[in-house]
């Protein structure tokens, strides 16, 4: 039995969190995984009701689980997801990006993994005034660079790719910040001979995201530098809309669509819930490799799929173009699978 923290949300959130909810019941009652699966209240809509945006209640609930699933939230964001990865050492963001079929992506042949740190960096939010003008630190260490750099060359290790990792950074402006952490990729490097490595400064990584995406891999960076290119990535591959996200680290997970709460579009029924699903494939994944678990693997291989298998038929939401509600794309997985 699997503990599953489920923050609902706001705007499309709780439509995101119902499809959610519907796999999971049908991958429990199909194919014998348990779940127990715990609704959490956090972002704006618990901002009004308790004056927090992650009440405390929340985050013991959270750490008492397995896992956690996060739909998105919206403009108390940073005081959920990112309390969250420090909160609980979440070190590693991982974004994958790949070409799904009748997608608006650059290329039919993009398979890349964007490793972002996510503990360090401007986000820290160390900011302060002075006098006229406003200072921020970033703080970027030996340990959480090598830390990152580390888990990028086991990812590339792992996938069935072209073996590489690109570390990016901006050493030639800010010396010792990205300094520091392009020679920590680079000591890591050495321990992985078999993994090609080659460093680009993010400014010619986010002209090459556009110009040659199929060239990447795996790719490590800072937290800023990360945030911006992965949603580049995404946008490569056309669009948001199936684009998960894993927060990872030694002992827990958190997993969320790479989106935002769209209010424009909230409680229409019309949202792609495919993002949010691919992070319970992503999910899936993480409990097999924590537990050894075959099943989790498995399942999370079919649900890939069976998200591919309908995409490429060209069944859509009709906010990416499609004539399904959330409610009937959803149907549509929980029958096939």
């Amino acid at each position: 039995m699997y503990k599953i923290s489920l923050i609902t949300g706001d705007g499309i959130g709780p439509e995101l969190s119902d499809s959610a909810i519907s796999v999971l019941n049908t991958i429990q009652e199909k194919y014998g995984i348990e779940f127990e699966i715990t609704k959490l209240i956090a972002g704006d809509k618990a901002l009004e009701q308790t004056g927090k945006a992650l009440p405390d209640d929340v985050v013991e609930t959270i750490k008492n689980s397995d896992v956690c699933l996060k739909a998105p939230v919206g403009e108390s964001a940073a005081d959920v997801i990112v309390v969250l990865r420090r909160m609980l050492d979440l070190y590693a963001n991982i974004r994958p990006s790949k070409s799904y079929p009748h997608m608006p992506a650059l290329r039919d042949d993009i398979d890349m993994v964007i490793v972002r740190e996510n503990t360090e960096d401007l986000y820290t939010g160390k900011e302060f005034s002075l006098g006229d003008s406003a200072v921020a630190l970033r703080i970027i260490s030996e340990a959480a660079s090598k830390r990152i750099a580390k888990y990028a060359f086991e990812t590339a290790k792992q996938r069935n790719s072209m073996k590489k990792v690109t570390c990016v950074h901006k050493s030639n402006v800010m010396r010792v910040t990205d300094g520091l952490f392009a020679k920590a990729c680079v000591e890591v490097s050495k321990d992985y001979p078999e993994i090609k490595f080659e460093e680009m400064y993010v400014d010619a990584c986010a002209m090459n995201l556009i110009r040659q995406p199929e060239k990447f891999d795996v790719v490590v960076t800072t937290n800023l530098f990360g945030d911006i290119l992965s949603d580049e990535s995404s946008q490569v591959v056309g669009g948001l809309g199936m684009a998960p996200a894993a927060n990872l680290g030694d002992s827990f997970a958190l997993f969320e669509p790479v989106h935002g709460a769209a209010f424009d579009i909230a409680g229409q029924n019309i949202a792609n819930p495919s993002s949010f699903l691919l992070s319970i494939k992503m999910m899936l994944d993480w409990l097999g490799a924590k537990h050894n678990d075959q099943k989790c693997f498995e399942m999370a291989k079919k649900l890939e799929s069976t998200i591919f298998d309908l995409v490429k038929s060209g069944i859509k939401t009709k906010d990416i173009g499609g004539d399904k509600t959330t409610t009937e794309f959803t149907k549509q997985i929980t029958d096939n699978l």
